[in-house]
């Protein structure tokens, strides 16, 4: 520890898909992580978002799984591989190797995912190995391939800065993506004229950078962008010595455009004509024109036709590989690009070769020396998981994912974990929805290691290759993925090919197989860094692929056309478009589901953060006004969604953003965070027929009253180990955790309740029976062990006040009536809820700062902090703004952390 606390150490965020470079330092004295921004990273500049912030709290050994365990008891790790690999090759030998499978994750470094599909699609023969990047960009994956030849993302962060008009389509960038945002709108502040469309259901925090909201109606974007390619091919920004040059197949794609209409666009999508009008003005008109889509578009049944609505408008303008010009996908994973450089889906071949291509897998199996290599596409996500219940596959390794959670039909995904014969889980952390299905017999659970701890690469959205760097020991017995994989492989009997001794070796054997026989062509090759040294791949920059044997670069892709089908042009692609779905009288609501700024997939990691924690800290549900109106919903109520797939509870939050007819709820919440919250038990299981992916935000749903019986609040310093009430949620705090819950019978007695909830029979309290009005606290000597609030409604009660008294002394009985009050004293206003996570700056602060005089962002900044630090709050702060006040937004420099 101390040789590596004593330096900083430059790393990569383990979030999204932007892979901001981090400092991070241990304190030799305290062992607290330091986080800072890298200012010297191309993807952000120094620039941190709140998450990436916070990384310092998120790390700790608390709820960490520290060694192997067979069947839920200690076991080594040779017991444990010995196991996996038995029952992988037992089933190998009885079956075939189809009857095994990976389910891997975008978390995984690129090492990590080289290592386990080298071993599945070379060595057992199988390409049942897919990934959690399935559900966030495959529709991406195979929009690229239809068009360009190869799963290339043309253009760079950069083109963000130099377009003219960005196009935000199913995209909110403000929470997902923040430091994307940010330079947006750095370069908007300092370029006015610079335009930004936001086309997205629901009016989300990105909406206050955009010139142009296009609140189209859910799962129509294919015809707006149909729509444009017709406008386009009648005005002067059509290219026609590009698309004569450099494509095929645009006559046929205008044959299936020409109805689009803008008044028939408009009518399709739920727009007004004169908004549509303006858009594919802007469009046609503004040459550096970049397109930014992410998971509105992807997660869809028609997502690879949306992809290729976007890509055939940039090619009928030649608006592609030029600085300022493209169409950009964003992903969600810190690692879906280095998984898609690798083979990591279940239908490609490493180094970018197509699986279906002869060519491709004998140069992959030549150079691996493979006694075998998958000639057919494995089993894709979803339909892994039917297999299972089809009783194909016997044996499934799980590696950093949380599939009970996170796939559709979630109840579904977990039958099937708790009927596969075989079931191995590496994870980092003790206890998840899937990982109790590996304390079954015989089945395998084993530590991995985490961020901070791990060491290899990723690869960002904008095709960045950054080192990931440990700055941390590996914990009790935890092992990185690898060698987990390399353990198996060679109790296998595929010792030789796997005797990697670190992550150097495997990144090298990546980088050369890149290069192998470069007369087949392909646009990914990192042979430049083949042959590096231990000391040249720990000092190794972040650098842009291809990067060539020769050292020749591409910056931009498709400029000059040279795209990678076999005849070199790009293919327009006919994208025909979907009818509206009708209205269903049984399931109302369109179900769209997401993330929120704080949080991250199923909360393992960001969970473990107070700050974090404070913005959203409770399982919700977005609901238009008027439609909470009709049904009887007050804001702040229980509401259960239901479908035919299954329900949940959840709490109702009010939105004039949200459509009405549309209900959005976040995906983080999970069976260990929530009594019922896992919104992907409502989601049905299609998916897109071209790329796999699941249709994650048009599932229908109806919204009804929970109603309960009793609300209550606690904050505690142990969490209880269980929670007996028809609703909770749990959340970490300063100090202790936040309790949420609620139940549909009131007790005579709230004080078995509060024994409870408080875990302690030296409690005090008052109580009104006849308005089930209750408050309680526990303590020990002076210190504070926790306090509880009960009432009919949704409990009133300055939350943030009362986590904060858990760390604060109970000298005598006056401070603890004082605390039943349920509100600060005079001397201790109340701060409200956490809008800035970075500065734990609370709603009524900053309000009290706008009454004060600071009617700017700036201002506000100077005032109280908030906002100055990632600025992902900073569109809600300006919702407090009032009307007329000019807001001056400031996102030059980034500050410091």
């Amino acid at each position: 520890m101390d040789a590596l606390a004593s330096r900083t150490i430059k790393t990569t965020c383990p979030y999204c898909g932007v892979g901001c470079g981090v400092n991070a330092s241990v304190d030799a004295l305290t062992s607290d992580v330091i986080i800072e921004g890298d200012k010297d990273h191309p993807a952000n500049f120094g620039r941190l978002c709140s998450k990436g912030s916070q990384l310092g709290e998120t790390l700790g050994l608390h709820d960490r799984l520290l060694h192997p365990a067979i069947g839920g008891r200690q076991a080594s790790w040779d017991e444990a591989t010995d196991r996996i690999a038995e029952a992988f090759s037992q089933a190998i030998e009885q079956h075939g190797p189809d009857s095994v499978a990976l389910y891997v994750s975008g978390q995984l470094l690129t090492e990590d995912y080289y290592v386990a599909n080298k071993l599945m699609k070379g060595f057992i023969g199988s390409a049942n190995i897919d990934t959690n990047s399935r559900l966030c960009m495959a529709s991406s994956v195979a929009g690229h391939k239809r068009a360009f030849g190869s799963d290339t993302v043309p253009g760079t962060y950069e083109d963000l800065e130099l377009a003219d008009l960005i196009v935000l389509t199913g995209s909110n960038l403000a929470w997902c993506h923040p430091v994307l945002f940010q330079r947006i709108a750095a370069a908007k502040q300092k370029r006015p004229g610079m335009r930004v469309v936001l086309i997205d259901p629901r009016r989300t925090p990105t909406a206050e950078l955009a010139d142009l909201h296009l609140p189209l109606t859910p799962d129509t974007d294919v015809a707006i962008f149909t729509g444009l390619l017709r406008h386009l091919a009648r005005s002067p920004a059509i290219a026609p010595d590009y698309v004569e040059t450099n494509t095929s197949g645009l006559d046929e794609t205008l044959s299936n455009a020409s109805s689009w209409t803008i008044e028939k666009v408009a009518e399709q999508c739920g727009l007004k004509p004169s908004d549509v009008a303006l858009f594919y003005q802007w469009v046609a008109e503004t040459e550096r024109t970049v397109t930014v889509y992410s998971q509105g578009v992807n997660q869809s049944a028609s997502g690879t036709d949306k992809v290729n609505a976007i890509i055939n408008t940039h090619l009928i303008t030649a608006r592609i590989g030029t600085p300022g010009m493209g169409p950009f996908s964003v992903t969600g994973q810190p690692n879906a690009m280095g998984g898609r450089e690798v083979g990591g889906l279940a239908n490609m071949l490493a180094s970018h070769l197509e699986l279906a291509n002869p060519e491709h897998r004998e140069l992959v199996q030549t150079f691996w020396g493979s006694p075998t290599i998958a000639n057919k596409p494995g089993l894709k996500a979803v339909d892994l998981f039917e297999a299972i219940h089809a009783g194909q596959i016997k044996a499934l390794w799980v590696v950093a994912t949380n599939p009970s959670v996170s796939l559709p039909d979630a109840n579904r995904v977990d039958a099937a974990l708790a009927k596969v014969p075989f079931l191995a889980v590496s994870d980092i952390v003790s206890s998840t929805d899937t990982l109790r299905h590996a304390a079954r017999t015989g089945c395998v659970a084993l530590p991995a290691t985490g961020w901070g701890e791990k060491d290899g690469t990723v690869t960002n959205s904008e095709r960045m290759i950054s080192r990931q760097r440990a700055f941390l020991p590996a914990p009790g017995e935890a092992r990185h993925d690898w060698q987990a994989l390399c353990n198996v492989a060679t109790k296998m009997g595929f010792g030789e090919a796997f005797s990697f001794e670190n992550p150097t070796e495997v990144f090298d054997e990546h980088a050369r197989l890149s290069g192998f026989k470069p007369e087949v062509r392909r646009d990914f090759d990192i042979s430049g860094r083949a042959g590096l040294s231990q000391v040249a791949y720990d000092s190794m920059p972040p650098f842009r692929w291809p990067l060539r044997a020769n050292g020749s670069q591409t910056e931009r892709f498709f400029a000059g056309g040279a795209f990678f089908h076999a005849d070199s042009r790009a293919k327009f692609v006919t994208t025909p478009v979907k009818a509206v779905e009708k209205h269903q009288p049984k399931y109302p609501f369109t179900l769209n589901t997401g993330r929120v700024r704080d949080h991250w997939h199923t909360m393992t990691r960001t969970g473990r953060s107070p700050r974090l924690s404070a913005h959203m800290g409770e399982p919700y549900c977005e609901l238009h006004p008027d439609d909470a109106s009709r049904l009887g919903i007050e804001p702040a109520s229980l509401v259960r969604l239901s479908s035919p797939h299954g329900s949940i509870i959840v709490r109702a939050l009010l939105s004039d953003g949200q459509q009405p007819g549309s209900v959005f709820v976040p995906m983080h919440w999970n069976d260990e965070t929530a009594s019922n919250a896992r919104v992907d038990t409502l989601v049905k299981p299609d998916t897109d027929p071209m790329s796999g992916q699941p249709a994650l935000k048009s599932s229908r749903v109806t919204v009804a009253n929970a109603d309960m019986a009793w609300h209550g609040f606690a904050v505690v310093k142990k969490r209880p180990p269980s929670l007996p009430f028809a609703y909770w949620s749990v959340s970490k705090c300063a100090g202790g955790f936040a309790l949420e819950f609620a139940d549909k019978t009131s007790p005579d007695d709230f004080s078995a309740v509060a024994q409870a909830v408080l875990q302690s029979d030296c409690f005090v309290g008052l109580q009104d029976r006849a308005s089930a009005d209750a408050r309680f606290l526990a303590y020990e000597s002076e210190s504070l062990l926790g306090t509880l609030f009960i009432a009919q409604d949704p409990v009133k009660v300055s939350r943030r006040w009362a986590i904060q008294a858990l760390s604060k002394p109970l000298p005598d009985a006056a401070a603890r009536v004082a605390l039943l009050a349920g509100r600060p004293p005079t001397d201790q206003p109340d701060t409200g809820p956490t809008v800035c996570a970075c500065f734990s700056v609370g709603r009524n602060t900053i309000a009290s700062a706008i009454g004060a005089g600071a009617v700017t962002l700036d201002a506000i900044g100077s005032a109280c902090q908030a906002g100055t630090n990632c600025g992902s709050c900073r569109s809600e702060i300006a919702a407090m703004l009032p009307p007329l006040a000019v807001v001056k937004e400031t996102f030059d420099e980034p500050q410091a952390v």
